[in-house]
């Protein structure tokens, strides 16, 4: 998933970055409010962390604005202000949830991965396409019962497929949600990655899955495709 990070404080910025890039999420980083509404033009993010005390605008304020240009990103709010006049002001501004610094990165991978499944996933977090089942929260895939182990980056490229199944997804798809910014657009880059993805998943099995789509992208197939 790719996550928008506004954050002026910037080790703790880097921090966050480098730990949701360990995790496997694409990151990009924005350090005033302006910024935030220039990337949200730019890119398509999967969730938003949003530091209150921002030099420019302050988070609500941006949240505020998000939500009345129609942008439903779910948003988490990080703030050092813990009172609760501060916490229903977030709230109240549009945001999805609330965090106050210090805080354990843990809990927020926690947050984030509640937050990016809600819309969907609300009653099922564990992915189902045919005998393919993925975990977010427990980074455990299975295919036929038998589990499999995945790299962060063949895993985050499984889930983005596994949540748009039978639908082509195009290379620039797969590089905006599973790579950052920093990433170069690389065919080549996509395609080694698609090709360790099928020994793991594809190669074991009599049924392929992953299908490549020659000029377009790829798809994940269902049994009823």
């Amino acid at each position: 998933m790719r996550v928008l990070v506004v954050e002026d404080e910037q080790r703790l910025a880097r921090l966050i970055r480098r730990g949701l890039l360990e995790e496997g999420y694409a990151v990009d980083l924005a350090e005033l409010g302006q910024e935030a509404f220039e990337w949200v033009q730019f890119a398509q993010h999967d969730a938003i962390i949003l530091d209150v005390m921002l030099p420019d605008i302050d988070g609500f304020q941006v949240c505020r604005s998000l939500r009345a240009r129609g942008v439903q990103t779910p948003i988490l709010m990080l703030t050092a202000r813990d009172t609760v006049e501060d916490r229903v002001a977030g709230l109240d501004a549009g945001a999805d949830d609330y965090l106050t610094k210090p805080f354990a990165f843990a809990e927020l991978k926690a947050r984030i991965r509640a937050l990016v499944r809600r819309p969907t996933e609300t009653m099922t977090p564990v992915l189902t396409v045919a005998d393919l089942r993925l975990d977010p929260a427990t980074h455990q895939v299975w295919r036929n019962g038998h589990e499999l182990t995945l790299p962060n980056k063949e895993f985050r490229l499984l889930e983005y497929l596994m949540r748009n199944p039978n639908r082509v997804v195009t290379r620039t798809m797969i590089a905006d949600h599973v790579w950052d910014y920093e990433f170069l657009n690389s065919t080549n880059v996509i395609e080694v990655h698609i090709r360790s993805l099928r020994r793991k998943v594809d190669d074991p099995f009599p049924v392929k899955r992953i299908v490549t789509i020659r000029g377009s992208g790829y798809r994940l197939r269902s049994d009823d495709d």
